[in-house]
């Protein structure tokens, strides 16, 4: 069985590569089916237990910033505004 980072390491290369396939604007077909390996590959990391969904979205969210660069509001604003 493979390692944690190396399980890690995988999924932030699949997500680097759907990131920047969207940032191409690449046909939506083949945008939608590599979405659906990363969903794939993010739940069987989850039922096997190897990673929490916090881990999960912790990498996610640093995948997309990395792409796409900084959002443009922190989380903390919109619930202090919200209040």
């Amino acid at each position: 069985m493979k390692q944690k980072t190396e399980v890690i390491s995988e999924l932030r290369t699949m997500l680097a590569d759907v990131f920047a396939a969207k940032e191409k604007g690449e046909a939506y077909g083949r945008l939608a089916r590599a979405h659906g390996y990363v969903d794939g590959y993010m739940r069987a990391l989850l039922d096997i237990g190897i990673v929490t969904k916090a881990e999960l979205l912790e990498v996610v969210n640093a995948e997309r910033e990395r792409a796409s660069g900084p959002a443009l509001r922190a989380l903390a604003e919109l619930e202090e505004a919200a209040a």
